[in-house]
């Protein structure tokens, strides 16, 4: 068996933050949701059994609530700050996929959320 691709996923994980524009959202907060799927080769892990031979999603956790914890104007810094710190950690990770949603937005109208989402590809890691 070939493994085409592998992913670590981490799906909506809720954080309390001080991001936005607007002074009160800087000083109240709001609730966020990050959803993580991490290109990562999964070959040994699925043979070893050994959490050494994978992305620990537990590290990669404390990652992304560093980089939540501070605090920013746009969503689109807080993703690139998530997105950067986890290839510096983890530099084996190939792709990673970022959603980025600030639940109930101060726009005028409810909504379940505005946010952002990245594609990105880590050409250290292409060849």
């Amino acid at each position: 068996m070939q493994v085409e691709s592998g992913y670590i996923v981490l799906k909506e994980v809720r954080f309390h933050a001080f991001h936005g524009v607007m002074p009160q959202e800087r000083k109240v907060g709001a609730d966020f949701l990050i959803t993580l799927r991490l290109g990562y080769d999964l070959t040994r892990a699925m043979q070893s059994d050994d959490v050494r031979d994978t992305l620990n999603y537990a590290e990669v956790y404390r990652v992304v609530q560093v980089e939540m914890e501070k605090p920013s104007a746009l969503l689109e810094h807080v993703a690139g700050r998530v997105a950067n710190a986890i290839l510096r950690q983890f530099p084996d990770v190939v792709s990673i996929d970022l959603e980025l949603t600030k639940q109930n937005p101060p726009m005028g109208a409810y909504s379940k959320g505005a946010g952002v989402e990245l594609h990105l590809i880590n050409d250290k890691t292409q060849e």
